[in-house]
Parts: structure tokens; sequence; C-alpha cells
């Protein structure tokens, strides 16, 4: 049996340890062949750091594309993160259709706002159109913010929220089209964190919530996405990967306290070792 390859499709922030420079690692010390398409260079992430570059590769992704039809390169999952435009998702959702194999599953981190706002550059529109490739996949992971942007449900804080709302953003999104969804920076008092997994099919969610980490940080929607996929890829099911994947990212939001000049992101590389042993045992049982 062939080993599994996954695309994923988001920038390079070259400073900051999210989207493409935690996916590349994570996925792979996963054991998944782990594909790229960058979507922007920026010389950092936009949370926190001033006069930051970006330049948009939009015009690069129809040619790559091309490029890996002719050489008949397929993947068995697409995982996107943060997309810079409207034009940008347009082009992942051709991707997705022409170059996932058959079965291929299509994981979306509709990565674009956190603490109800937008990340500089976006707006509503840009949000509609995450909306539409949300839509269109197996799998998506947003946070709470998002998932009120995508829906056109009011924003809640942690604390102003009950169960019925979370419910109700998760089935707005399954209408969307969205087989499972996985709705991360779900709490429901000061001492518990963590996701919601809903599948559309049934209308039944689950839980999933440790203990609450008083440090938050930038890049930490990207190692969980990141995590999930790769434990997904491995064949633990959606919850369980979802479990893994909370897990991994208390443990690097752990390694990274006490450090107050790394508050750019957090110290993935010194958490690693747990991610792969702790998914290595549940592959083997």
């Amino acid at each position: 049996m062939s080993d599994k390859k996954v695309l994923t499709i988001q920038d390079i922030s070259c400073v900051g340890q999210c989207s493409l420079t935690v996916a590349l690692p994570i996925i792979s010390a996963c054991g998944i062949e782990t594909c790229i398409l960058p979507s922007a260079v920026l010389s950092t992430h936009t949370g926190g750091f001033k006069g930051f570059t970006f330049r948009d590769l939009a015009d690069d992704m129809p040619a790559i594309m091309n490029h890996w039809l002719k050489e008949g390169i397929s993947f068995d999952a697409v995982y996107t993160g943060y997309l810079g435009s409207k034009k940008q998702i347009e082009y992942v959702g051709e991707i997705m259709d022409k170059l996932l194999a058959k079965d291929g599953l299509r994981i979306v981190d509709p990565a674009m706002a956190d603490n109800g706002k937008l990340y500089p550059g976006f707006d509503a529109e840009f949000a509609k159109a995450m909306g539409t490739l949300c839509g269109k996949a197996d799998m998506i992971l947003p946070n709470i913010t998002e998932a009120s942007l995508i829906t056109g449900m009011d924003f809640k804080p942690t604390g102003d929220y009950d169960e019925s709302y979370i419910l109700s953003l998760c089935a707005r999104l399954a209408a969307l089209g969205a087989k499972t969804v996985i709705l991360t920076g779900v709490g429901y008092n000061d001492d518990k964190f963590g996701v919601a997994v809903y599948d559309s099919y049934s209308g039944k969610i689950k839980y999933y919530f440790h203990q609450k980490i008083s440090k938050s940080s930038h890049g930490t929607g990207d190692v969980y996405s990141s995590a999930f996929t790769g434990a997904v890829m491995r064949g633990l099911s959606v919850y369980d990967a979802a479990k893994l994947a909370a897990d991994f990212t208390v443990e690097c939001l752990l390694k990274t306290i006490g450090d107050e000049s790394h508050w750019y992101g957090v110290k993935f590389e010194k958490a690693m070792p747990m991610l792969v042993n702790k998914l290595n045992r549940e592959t083997e049982e």
C-alpha cells in the first residue's frame, strides 16, 4: 500500500511559527509526505509585528497546478490554511477538484479571524468566499470568530454563550455543506477549554475539554489544524485526531510559558516528541 500524501496550501510567514513553517514539520513528523503550495510570502505573521512585507503568490498557483496535472501528481488530502485573497480561494477550489485522488479529503482551516475580528486585509466579502470553500469541505476547523463570520451569527466571547449557541454555529456551518465541523476554542467555564466535533449526518456534537491554559499565543490554530491533519491521515478517527491535536497544542503552550521574549508563537518543536509518541501508540493499538 502506498503512503499517504498531503498538499497544504497556506502562506509562508518567514518568522512567527505559523502557517507553512509549522504545517510542514508537524504533518511530516506524523509520518505523512507533505507537499506545499505557498499562497503568499510574509516577512512575519500579521499579529503583533509592524511593517511586515507581503507578496501575493496567487498568479503562480494556476501554473503550479497545471504542471502537477501534466506530471500526473495527485494528493490524498488537501489542507488549507491562511489564504490571502478571494482569487486564491477560487484557485484552491479548482486545485481540490483536479488534484485530489479518489476519496481524497478536503480539510479547510478558514484562518482569517480571532477574538471577534478579521485579520488585517480581510473583509466581509472574503469571509463569504471562505464560507463557500468550507461548504465544499469534508472537515473544517474554524474558531468561534470565524464560525460566526461565516454563518452570519453574532460573535459571542467565552462566558457569554451556552451550548445552544455552539450547536447552532455548528449546524449552520454544516448546512453550508461541510461534512464535519471541528470548532476550536470552546469553553463554558473558566476551568475547561477545548473543541466541539459536529457530524452533519447525525446532527450530534461531541466535546473534548482540557484544562484551560492561561497563556494564549499566535499560531496555535495552525499548530492544531496541522496536528489534526497528520493524525487523520495516519488513520485516527476525527474525534481522536481532534483530541490528540488539542493535547499537543496544550503541550506547545506549556513548553512556551515562562519565556516572555517568545510572544510571537509557541515552541512546538519541543513538544514534537509527545505528538509522535502518542500518535504511534494510538495507531499501533
